[in-house]
């Protein structure tokens, strides 16, 4: 399952605010949080898995939540430590 992300990371976008929502939600200084994401997507660590419609993608603290259908990055955030 992990793979029909990965075949299709070319398809992954964000827009106008999920970018802004990204950077924010991650404390990033990069503009390109599109990059940033796929970059921690193609990670080897990186956890993958879907739930209903999303695909959620796990790594470095990180939760990146993408639409299945469309391939967008909804949201990111960082997980909270209990």
């Amino acid at each position: 399952m992990k793979e029909d992300l990965l075949k299709n990371i070319e398809k992954i976008h964000t827009t106008v605010l999920g970018k802004n929502r990204i950077k924010k939600n991650l404390e990033l200084e990069n503009d390109d949080v599109v990059n940033f994401c796929k970059n921690k997507i193609k990670d080897n660590k990186c956890k993958i898995y879907k739930q209903g419609k999303n695909w959620y993608c796990e790594i470095d603290n990180i939760k990146i939540t993408i639409n299945s259908y469309s391939f967008t990055i909804i949201t990111a955030h960082k997980n909270l430590k209990s």
